[in-house]
């Protein structure tokens, strides 16, 4: 069977893993988040009762966990789980129902952890509806890293453009003699600059037009005339 005064009497003197201990203050603190006060002592023990009850918080939602010594057998069934409503007034009337021959240091302390939750819960929401400046760390290394890559890129590409401007410099310069060994793609986009070039409009100057010329374009184009009428009455005797 369970002895909690064997239980308290080894915790409190030997060992526990929940215990705080204050350098300036002579009371011990508990760790354990069934702790329904945070101190520890012998009623506010959750280890060393085997008939105890505290309220916890889950995602916004509070629960009524209950223990009890007839199910000390089952330690996953140990402690019942009773959800509580948001309304307050409701909340308090439903632990004087579940607690309602529970010792009156149980019933209290309950309710005054139910509050002060409740009074917690209160602020987190107005918070949020606040504009809060959300600080956000820096990672200097990293930034002075990316800094110094992009600096060694930035001057990579300008020696590679540098490279690229003096070797068809040379090119067209002819200083290499007729024979190269280049990329294509530089070759082409040079001769494609050249035939550009080429393609430019000129001007020269010629002699006037002799007679005879003249002469010549008007024979050409009574030819073409009588050509076309040729035709037209072809297609009339088809028809």
């Amino acid at each position: 069977m369970q002895n909690d005064e064997l239980i308290w009497q080894n915790i409190n003197l030997n060992f526990c893993s929940y215990k705080v201990k204050a350098k300036q203050q002579k009371q011990s603190f508990c760790k354990n988040e069934n702790n329904v006060t945070g101190l520890c002592n012998r009623q506010s023990c959750p280890l060393a009762n085997s008939r105890y009850a505290t309220i916890r918080e889950e995602k916004g939602v509070c629960y009524l966990y209950i223990k009890v010594i007839e199910r000390a057998h089952t330690p996953k069934d140990m402690w019942e789980k009773i959800k509580l409503p948001r309304n307050y007034e409701k909340a308090l009337a439903l632990i004087d129902k579940h607690l309602i021959y529970w010792p009156n240091f149980a019933i209290h302390k309950c309710k005054q952890r139910y509050t002060k939750i409740v009074q917690y819960l209160i602020r987190m929401r107005k918070l949020r509806k606040k504009n809060v400046k959300k600080l956000v760390s820096r990672d200097l290394k990293m930034e002075k890293r990316e800094s110094r890559r992009e600096a060694k890129a930035l001057a990579a590409a300008q020696l590679d453009q540098n490279i690229e401007k003096e070797l068809l410099d040379r090119l067209k310069k002819g200083t290499y003699g007729d024979i190269y060994n280049i990329h294509q793609d530089i070759f082409e986009k040079v001769v494609e600059e050249e035939e550009e070039d080429e393609e430019e409009e000129e001007s020269e100057f010629v002699e006037d037009f002799d007679e005879s010329d003249l002469e010549d374009i008007e024979d050409y184009e009574m030819e073409m005339e009588r050509e076309g009428t040729g035709s037209k009455q072809k297609v009339k005797i088809t028809q």
